[in-house]
Parts: C-alpha cells; sequence; structure tokens
C-alpha cells in the first residue's frame, strides 16, 4: 500500500496541469475511488480532492511569483474563471494572488511522501460478519466532520429524540448487534480539513418493514461486516480504533471498504468515568486477486 500510494503521489505530480478526477486516481491504482478515498484520508489527514487542489494552488503560486500573469496562472491550473481562482487562492494562503504576484510572497505546500513507520506492534481484534438487508430506523441531522473529541450537533441531535421515538425504535430493534447505532455516510469533500459534512444517524438497525414516519430510515443491502471491538477512555478509543481500521488493517488486509453506512454503538461503564465498550461496524468486501 505505501507503494501505491507514493506512486499516487507521482501520478498527482505529472498530471496537475491536467482535470485530475477521483475516479482517475482509481483506475490508475486498481481498486475502488471510494476505498482508496477512505484509505488516503485517514493515512494523510486530508481528502484526496483537497490535495489534489493543495498541490495545484502551491504551484500556482509559484508561478505568479516568477512573474506569470494572474490570468493566464488560472486558467493553467484548471479554474473556469479568474474570481474562482482568486477566492480560491485566497482561501488556501490568506492573499489574492495579485499581491503575490507583486511582492514575491511564497506559500508552499510540498508533495507527500509515505514511508513506514514500524512501532511496538498492537493487536486489532477484528471479526467478519455477513448480514442481510435491514434499515437503520432513527434520527437524522446533516453534521460537520470531526475526527476527535466530542461532536456537539451529535449531542444535540441524540438530546432531540423523543419518548415516542425511543420506543418506536426499541419496538423494531430485531437484528444484531441490538444495540443503539451511530451510522454515517454520504459524508461530502470541503476544500479545507474538517469543514465538510455528513449525514448522522441514531437508531436501531431492523428487518420490519413495518416502521413509523416519525423516523428516518436508511436502507442497507445485504453486505459483509468488519466488526471492531474496543474498550477504554470514551470517546478517544472509539476514535482511535476508527482511524486505526483505516490506515492500519484495511491496507493490510484482503478487504476494501465499499459505499454503504458504517456505524458504532457504545456501551458507557457505570462505574468507571468517561469509560465504554465500542464496536466499530465497517462495510467491506473481499478483493480480487
Amino acid at each position: 500500500m505505501i507503494k501505491t500510494l507514493n506512486d499516487v503521489i507521482e501520478y498527482i505530480e505529472e498530471n496537475l496541469l491536467n482535470d485530475i478526477k477521483v475516479e482517475d486516481v482509481g483506475d490508475f491504482v486498481g481498486e475502488s475511488d471510494y476505498h482508496f478515498r477512505k484509505i488516503f484520508q485517514y493515512i494523510s489527514g486530508m481528502s484526496l480532492s483537497e490535495y489534489i487542489k493543495k498541490r495545484k494552488l502551491a504551484m500556482a503560486n509559484h508561478e505568479l511569483v516568477k512573474g506569470e500573469s494572474v490570468t493566464n496562472v488560472a486558467f493553467k491550473y484548471g479554474y473556469q474563471s479568474l474570481d474562482g481562482f482568486t477566492r480560491a487562492f485566497k482561501a488556501w494562503s490568506g492573499y489574492l494572488p495579485s499581491d503575490v504576484k507583486l511582492t514575491g510572497t511564497i506559500t508552499s505546500f510540498p508533495k507527500l511522501s509515505f514511508y513506514v513507520d514500524v512501532r511496538g506492534g498492537e493487536n486489532m481484534e477484528v471479526r467478519i460478519k455477513e448480514m442481510p438487508a435491514f434499515t437503520i430506523a432513527g434520527v437524522s441531522k446533516r453534521v460537520p466532520m470531526q475526527f476527535e473529541g466530542v461532536n456537539n450537533e451529535i449531542v444535540k441531535l441524540a438530546e432531540s429524540i423523543t419518548g415516542e421515538q425511543k420506543n418506536e425504535m426499541h419496538r423494531l430493534q430485531n437484528i444484531d448487534p441490538e444495540q443503539i447505532v451511530n451510522a454515517s455516510y454520504d459524508a461530502d469533500e470541503k476544500f479545507l480539513k474538517e469543514e465538510g459534512d455528513l449525514t448522522h444517524t441514531i437508531g436501531v438497525l431492523t428487518t420490519s418493514e413495518d416502521i413509523s414516519p416519525i423516523l428516518d430510515m436508511v436502507r442497507v443491502d445485504a453486505h459483509t461486516w468488519a466488526v471492531f471491538p474496543n474498550e477504554g477512555e470514551f470517546p478517544e478509543t472509539l476514535q482511535n480504533t476508527m482511524a486505526r481500521t483505516y490506515s492500519e488493517w484495511l491496507p493490510s488486509s484482503n478487504y476494501e471498504v465499499i459505499d454503504a453506512p458504517s456505524f458504532s454503538f457504545t456501551l458507557m461503564d457505570d462505574e468507571k468515568e468517561n469509560y465504554a465498550y465500542s464496536e466499530v461496524w465497517i462495510p467491506v468486501k473481499e478483493m480480487k486477486r
């Protein structure tokens, strides 16, 4: 996987003047673009589209410093309008392109390079489970992506659940893991890290078709799931497990993540403060070799 990541970086460098689509990158590495984007984001800390945009803007910065016109540079790096380029450049660097041309201000964003970082071994417990089609029934909301700490918007969503909705979820719950789950899906990609949104649902898994309209419904097809149990400080242990799933387990496994909702559940320990048992469920499929 490390070689593949570095090959992709070189592919991007060779095509900075072209319209690079994430689907093209998936074709280049011979994997689904969804799987590769997930791996890239968790390992690099940014989305693939964000990285490509920043590299293009960094190269545009160098050309402006050399004296190239703002208009020529904007169109050279794929922007359809001068206004669009100006907004993107200022959002990235804090400067207007015209000011950079006059002052020679350089904002750099070097290309990434991936390498193997060997540390003390740490086991990851995982089980593979086949699941039939089911529905996640609960309450949903678009929330900001957040990789660390407590997401206050999700807390507000949980607090909004009515007694009637809780009773309906309890009635419907009839399939493993038979817990209240937090499901995330439909994430978008914005320019700056953690500024994108995703849909978050708090609910239960059910095979019932008799679902009250007071609940939102997310249909999920039959899939294979990789399940990662974890126990420790909450939410740090849960979030660390999610990150390691994508940055460590998936790259070394024979599975790839698919475009379906992932979910988790948490059981807080009544005797230990901020301590919990959780499970992370990731939809996967076995890769063809």
